[in-house]
């Protein structure tokens, strides 16, 4: 589980991460990343019916004080204003997901596959 935000500037998911976490040193290995997005759940709700998205891309560690670095900065701080003393740690850093392709799942027996079209519009347009 890692919090993300949405750069709609560039198009793409971030994520501030520790350099002590194990996913980061699984990220500079192979920057092939997966990550499930899902509606929190419910107690009335079954845990089938909720709706959730796959996303498949790669992870780019973005270099400090670079533009990119400053636009992911931005739209995370947007979202988790509460993390920018973080921002300032040097185990920390963003990076960048490229999205590649995307398996949406509208609840129960309603899935589709998203193209790479559709994900660079929806994550334009935030």
């Amino acid at each position: 589980m890692v919090p993300f935000a949405i750069d709609t500037q560039q198009g793409v998911v971030v994520i501030h991460v520790s350099q002590l976490a194990a996913h980061t040193a699984n990220m500079l290995a192979s920057p092939q990343v997966s990550l499930l997005v899902m509606q929190a759940e419910r107690p009335d709700e079954s845990v089938h019916d909720l709706p959730r998205v796959t996303l498949q891309g790669n992870a780019i560690q973005l270099i400090t004080d670079t533009p990119a670095w400053e636009s992911a900065r931005s739209a995370y701080l947007a979202r988790f204003p509460e993390a920018e003393p973080m921002t300032q740690l040097g185990d920390f850093r963003f990076f960048s997901i490229i999205i590649s392709s995307a398996r949406h799942v509208a609840g129960f027996g309603a899935a589709r596959t998203v193209t790479p079209e559709e994900c660079s519009q929806i994550l334009h347009a935030g």
